[in-house]
């Protein structure tokens, strides 16, 4: 082998589809599983403890053939704030983007009030985000406060 670094990629190319990046190591798991993964039939890769000159180590997960709705993305946002997601078509990245928590979250996440009017009543569920680095949700209706740490995803 010569004295130059081999360079190649760590994760194969994807044609079509969503590269979801810079995913903190320890949720790799959890966004994995939010979004289904073990369900779908969609070549799916997934890297984890990749180098990142950004984090010192990601996770990403490569998925073809799929292209994410506005909750799907939501809900991603709850447990991995500012990851990146690509839509790929043709093997070029057509869009980029930062995934951030918008200000309300309405029917993606259980009140853990269990006297929550949303717990005793067929309603969807309402939250305020009110920090959206820290991810502290407000039930719109009993006012609780919920940390990152403790948001159940319905």
């Amino acid at each position: 082998m010569s004295a130059e670094k081999k360079k190649e990629l760590q994760v194969a190319a994807l044609e079509n589809g969503t590269a979801i990046d810079h995913i903190p190591p320890t949720q790799l798991f959890k966004v994995a599983s939010l979004l289904g993964l073990e369900n779908m039939d969609n070549t799916i890769t997934i890297g984890n403890n990749l180098h990142s000159s950004k984090m010192g180590s990601k996770g990403m997960i490569k998925i073809s053939e799929k292209f994410f709705c506005k909750e799907e993305i939501d809900r991603i946002a709850l447990i991995a704030p500012n990851i990146i997601l690509n839509e790929i078509r043709d093997y070029e990245v057509v869009e980029k983007r930062t995934v951030t928590l918008p200000n309300k979250l309405i029917g993606l996440v259980k009140c853990n009030n269990p006297k929550c009017i949303t717990n005793n009543e067929p309603m969807a569920t309402h939250f305020d985000v009110i920090d959206k680095e820290k991810v502290i949700i407000k039930c719109h209706y009993c006012e609780r406060k919920i940390n990152k740490e403790d948001i159940v995803v319905k």
